[in-house]
């Protein structure tokens, strides 16, 4: 039996998950700090928060975690991203002017439209070697998050409209059907594309540009997404197979296992 291991914080989504987890069968430990009992190495672990919180645990129950590269978006076929993207560390992209530049690794500055290289962080606030992704400017009027698991769509809920949060009053993430309809569409073309590298569970964005239409926004790791109007019990099976026991890790799963600097 699974236990699915939770940070500290309580959120609406860790609250998801754990009465999804609950439902299903599984043992849940919501941890109290960041330091994970022994005793849970031999628990069938599985990790759900932060990416700071599950990296620590991780770590110290001899887990890894699986995850898209951190260059992963350049390597999607253009016609599915429908506009130019680039990966460069932040000491180049301070040389960039008018575009869009958001980390590659962790949410360490705020993703937008920067004018000048002037306005990144600078060194003494985060190394020159800093990962990121440089893309044309593009007007998203409407995104989905997708919970993927061995290329197939486990679960997808809108999540933004015009840049805002598509959250109704009642907490529901309301979307017509066709826009349901045509966001599946694009998401099964996407997974079923041999020429799109997928790690066999994870997290992929989609959404519609303006006049240019449906293409993919980007990728995080399952194990640190928010889930939004997306399934709970579905994304159980996600988080599931993004967690493996380093032991235990096979060529095909550490090929999506990334390697941070200390």
């Amino acid at each position: 039996m699974p236990t699915l291991i939770l940070p500290p914080r309580f959120t609406d989504d860790t609250n998801l998950v754990r009465k999804a987890a609950i439902e299903a069968g599984w043992a849940v430990e919501r941890l109290s700090g960041w330091r994970a009992p022994a005793e849970l190495r031999d628990a069938d672990p599985v990790l759900y928060g932060e990416p700071l919180f599950a990296a620590v645990v991780a770590d110290s129950l001899g887990l890894a975690l699986i995850e898209p590269p951190f260059n992963w978006l350049t390597t999607v076929p253009a016609a599915r991203t429908r506009r130019h993207v680039r990966f460069m560390s932040l000491g180049d992209a301070r040389g960039e002017r008018s575009v869009f530049i958001k980390p590659a690794d962790d949410k360490c500055f705020r993703a937008r439209v920067y004018n000048s290289g002037d306005e990144l962080p600078d060194a003494s606030v985060l190394p020159d070697g800093t990962p990121v992704l440089v893309a044309e400017p593009v007007h998203w009027t409407l995104e989905f998050r997708c919970f993927v698991l061995n290329r197939q769509l486990e679960t997808l809920s809108v999540y933004s409209r015009d840049g805002e949060l598509a959250e109704a009053s009642d907490g529901t993430w309301p979307a017509t059907d066709d826009e349901v309809r045509s966001a599946t569409t694009f998401i099964w073309a996407l997974i079923g594309d041999a020429e799109c590298g997928l790690p066999p569970a994870v997290v992929v964005d989609i959404g519609l540009i303006d006049e240019r239409g449906w293409a993919v926004v980007e990728s995080n790791p399952a194990w640190g997404s928010g889930i939004y109007g997306c399934d709970p019990r579905r994304v159980l099976n996600v988080l599931r197979r993004a967690c493996v026991r380093r032991d235990q890790l096979s060529a095909d799963d550490a090929a999506w296992i990334p390697t941070r600097a200390a």
